[in-house]
């Protein structure tokens, strides 16, 4: 009995990763295309660096399947994206949207370049001007 149950686990195990793996089936091209184009402006949760389209991970797939599903049941890019969003949050969009809880995102790196340059420009400026003094000459007759 006890091996009929590990047996009939396991085949279920193997039917659910049989069909996780399962290619995607189009209605026609122009739907193929849509769905690659939204599909590389996502990015994977779990990958984090690599879009929805390009990730191998389990999430992914179950992603892509799931715009697909949306887009097959008549929703919008936005409307695809605003589900994502509520399910993930703006971490899944590569373009988040600018608002109070992602401003950081956009004003960070701007301060980083500001403040880096803050800093470069009086450096390079001050070691200008010693190079414009030219090199000091011994006045004491010390040159061996």
């Amino acid at each position: 009995m006890r091996r009929h149950l590990l047996a009939t686990a396991l085949l279920l195990g193997m039917t659910g990763m049989a069909l996780a793996a399962a290619p995607l089936a189009f209605a026609d091209a122009a739907e193929e295309a849509r769905f690659h184009t939204l599909t590389a402006q996502l990015r994977c949760v779990q990958c984090q660096n690599q879009s929805l389209a390009d990730s191998d991970a389990l999430i992914a797939q179950d992603m892509r399947r799931q715009v697909l599903s949306l887009m097959q049941q008549g929703q919008s890019d936005a409307q695809i994206r605003q589900w994502l969003v509520q399910r993930y949050g703006q971490f899944v969009l590569y373009k988040p949207a600018v608002n109070a809880s992602t401003i950081a995102l956009w004003l960070i790196p701007a301060g980083l370049l500001l403040l880096a340059a803050g800093v470069a420009v009086p450096l390079v400026r001050r070691r200008q001007a010693l190079l414009d003094h030219g090199p000091t000459t011994p006045s004491h007759g010390d040159d061996w």
